[in-house]
């Protein structure tokens, strides 16, 4: 599929409908939320470390009032600054939010696993005053970003700056908790989450987990689980399956029942546990669903050295969160175009992303002169 094809996929109503909804251009008569989205786009697939000033460079070229459709006045940075600080952020995350819909829908992953996790960006104490503190550490400030993934796509993200959001028990369960779209659906996460509380939460609302969790959880066991043949595939070799209720150091219990599975791995032994909602799944499958928790690993590795994603443009706190959804947003549109024409790196899928783009950006120039791009189409073709 190629890139026009995947824009498209984004109906052309949809800028304007959040605007209505979100309020976002009231009284702004230059720099709209629909401007301010496309700049950011191209300016990020553009520029390896994203400023301000490259904005304000990119916001007068050719090419990207060609990409963006308009014919913008020259913006000095600060009032690009200003707009990115002050913006609604909620018309970015609702943009966002629709388009995870759309692409999760083409890749036909409506029914995929859940991933979910977080990751830190560390500023000086002196430029970020109010972020978060870590490690004892008075001189380095924190940002938290916790992540889902629902299949291959981000499917939410949340920016965290307030202290108690350093434990995982808030910040996880709060994106779980708050995520519609988990309704009905298994999501992965891994020990920082072990709250009896939050499980019997998750169950309440029909949202599926499974964790890992110590060995010796402490639990009471109302029933063992006959074991199935271990799959040649399976990298671990379940020895227990039991359901029962779990229990905190106080002897309470959870109200509901809860399935805890032990096993060894298999290249070093290690004993492994996972605790689960799931009662009646397969062992085995169980396991390898948990497995797949390493792909928002690799999320966080493609963000951080592709998309640059420790690097802020702002650090305003609203400004970060317009800078992180529509970081997502990208991370979505890169990921599916590698997906849909099977290319293996997220690097060389970037760049393919980069050069096709430009390609049709120069294409419509062309047209726009009075020419015909037809006539140099061996020029195109960025395969």
């Amino acid at each position: 599929m190629t890139v026009n094809e995947i824009f498209q996929l984004i109906p052309e109503n949809i800028f304007d409908d959040l605007a209505v909804e979100t309020k976002v251009d009231h009284q702004v008569k230059k720099l709209s939320g629909e401007t301010i989205f496309k700049l950011i786009l191209f300016s990020m697939l553009n520029s390896e470390k994203l400023s301000l000033r490259v904005m304000e460079s990119f916001l007068t070229s050719a090419k990207f009032k060609s990409f963006a459709q308009t014919e913008l006045l020259e913006s000095k940075y600060n009032s690009i600054r200003d707009r990115i600080c002050t913006i609604n952020a909620a018309y970015f995350e609702k943009l966002f939010e629709t388009i995870f819909t759309i692409y999760n829908k083409e890749l036909q992953e409506e029914k995929s696993l859940s991933k979910t996790d977080s990751t830190y960006v560390t500023l000086a104490a002196k430029l970020f005053m109010q972020g978060l503190e870590y490690g004892g550490d008075k001189n380095k400030r924190y940002i938290k970003y916790s992540i889902g993934l629902k299949g291959s796509l981000p499917c939410t993200a949340k920016v965290f700056t307030e202290q108690s959001y350093i434990s995982e028990e808030i910040a996880l369960a709060e994106i779980i908790n708050e995520a519609d779209w988990m309704i009905d659906s298994t999501v992965v996460f891994d020990r920082g989450l072990q709250s009896r509380n939050s499980f019997d939460k998750f169950s309440v609302n029909g949202k599926y987990f499974i964790t890992r969790a110590n060995p010796n959880i402490q639990h009471i066991a109302t029933k063992n689980q006959q074991l199935g043949s271990k799959p040649e595939s399976s990298t671990v070799t379940i020895i227990d399956d039991s359901v029962g209720f779990l229990s905190n150091k106080k002897g309470k219990k959870t109200s509901f029942e809860y399935r805890i599975l032990t096993g060894t791995i298999d290249s070093s032994g290690e004993t492994i546990c996972f605790v689960t909602n799931l009662l009646k799944e397969d062992a085995y499958t169980i396991a390898q669903w948990y497995k797949q928790r390493w792909e928002i690993e690799i999320f966080f590795k493609f963000i951080k050295q592709h998309l640059n994603v420790k690097h802020l443009v702002s650090r305003n706190e609203n400004g970060i969160k317009v800078m992180l959804y529509m970081t997502m947003i990208l991370a979505t549109l890169i990921i599916v175009y590698k997906k849909l024409n099977n290319i293996k790196g997220f690097k060389i899928a970037k760049l393919k992303f980069e050069i096709e783009l430009d390609n049709e950006i120069m294409k419509t120039i062309v047209v726009l002169c009075g020419g015909d791009p037809n006539k140099a189409s061996n020029l195109w073709n960025s395969t």
